[in-house]
C-alpha cells in the first residue's frame, strides 16, 4: 500500500530537490517521487532533447538489430 504526502519544494544548483517541510519521522528510506511542474515553466526544446539524449532508456537505439530497415525496403513516395 502506498501512502502520499504532498509538499512543495525547490530544485538546487546540483538538480536536486530540498523539500520544503520536513517528512514524518515514520518515513521510509525509499520512497517514489513525482515531480510536477508549473505550465508556465515548460521546458525549452533543447534541454528536452538533451534529457532525452542522456536517458538510457532510449540506449537501445545504439544496438545493430534495431536497424532492421534498408532503402531497399518499401515504396518510394511520390512528391508532387
Amino acid at each position: 500500500m502506498l501512502t502520499a504526502i504532498e509538499t512543495t519544494g525547490t530544485i538546487n544548483a546540483d538538480h536536486r530537490i530540498e523539500l520544503d517541510q520536513r517528512l514524518p519521522e515514520n518515513a521510509p528510506e525509499r520512497v517514489r517521487v513525482i515531480v510536477l511542474f508549473d505550465e508556465d515553466t515548460d521546458i525549452n526544446e533543447v534541454e528536452w532533447r538533451k534529457a532525452i539524449g542522456a536517458n538510457d532508456v532510449f540506449e537501445f537505439l545504439s544496438d545493430d538489430s534495431e536497424d532492421i530497415y534498408t532503402l531497399a525496403d518499401g515504396m518510394p513516395i511520390n512528391e508532387k
